[in-house]
């Protein structure tokens, strides 16, 4: 079986000392590809530095967390669509609003995030979407962006049935983590699972973060990684009354057309 991780933060900290050992693991462990997720404009210059030591293997996002937003200037737009003029770069964000945390503020957010939204439509790419708490200025501001975007991943989805109803009608994909193995907070997502059509489901690990908490044995530490995507796979596979062969077989598939990625079998 092969798996696609649609979201990675390889680029993080805590993958200094054994980056390529983390994406060897993930390749033995049956992760072809994956996505390295920009957050700012040095995490996504970053990214896009590492996805050249692994063409065809690793690919990236560019955009500005909405953590981020005040840092981002309208002076730096022409570097950031030089990022997403990038081969490598295979979609626009992270970005979106988080008003849980509020690191910028929200009318800030608001205009990187529509930057970003008209970046991603001039440049072909999909958006790789980020919210929390903030869903009714997301999908209002998505609605207005939505008939000029090639496509989007409602990233690290863990909301409820409207939202996911809202994203599905907006056409965006669905992008699932290890938050579904968490029995205290993800239990929910289970039942949203067959709702969600084969042709829209991606599967990430937003490694380092959100390890499955059902892994056994327990890992050394609480650092999540690539590898662990399959594990992910298999809880959703049986949420949605498929084999997790069936499972990759659509996620890789659907991950290849939305992202551009070539297909390596």
């Amino acid at each position: 079986m092969q798996w696609i991780d649609i979201g990675a933060n390889l680029t993080h900290d805590s993958f200094a000392h054994d980056r390529e050992a983390v994406i060897e693991r993930a390749r033995q462990a049956g992760v072809v590809q994956i996505i390295v997720t920009g957050a700012s404009i040095d995490s996504s210059t970053a990214a896009l530095e590492l996805t050249r030591a692994h063409p065809g293997t690793l690919f990236a996002t560019a955009g500005v967390h909405p953590h981020h937003a005040a840092s981002l200037q309208q002076s730096d737009l022409p570097r950031l669509r030089e990022l997403l003029a990038q081969p490598a770069v295979v979609a626009a964000g992270e970005c979106g609003l988080d008003y849980y945390r509020n690191f910028s503020e929200p009318r800030t957010q608001r205009q990187a995030f529509e930057w970003q939204l008209r970046l991603a439509a001039d440049c072909g790419k999909p958006v790789f979407l980020h919210q929390r708490d903030a869903h009714g200025d997301f999908v209002a501001l998505l609605r207005e962006h939505r008939v000029n975007l090639a496509g989007g991943v409602a990233h690290c989805f863990t909301a409820g049935e409207r939202e996911l109803e809202d994203y599905l009608q907006l056409d965006l994909s669905i992008g699932i983590t290890g938050w579904i193995n968490d029995e205290r907070r993800g239990s929910h997502l289970g039942a949203l699972m067959p709702r969600i059509p084969g042709g829209r489901l991606l599967l990430e690990t937003d490694a380092p973060y959100l390890l499955p908490r059902d892994l056994t044995p327990k890992p050394a530490t609480r650092r999540n990684e690539p590898m662990h995507l399959a594990h992910i796979g298999a809880v959703v596979a049986r949420a949605r009354g498929q084999s997790a062969q069936q499972c990759a077989l659509e996620t890789t598939a659907h991950a290849r057309a939305l992202f551009g990625l070539p297909d390596l079998s």
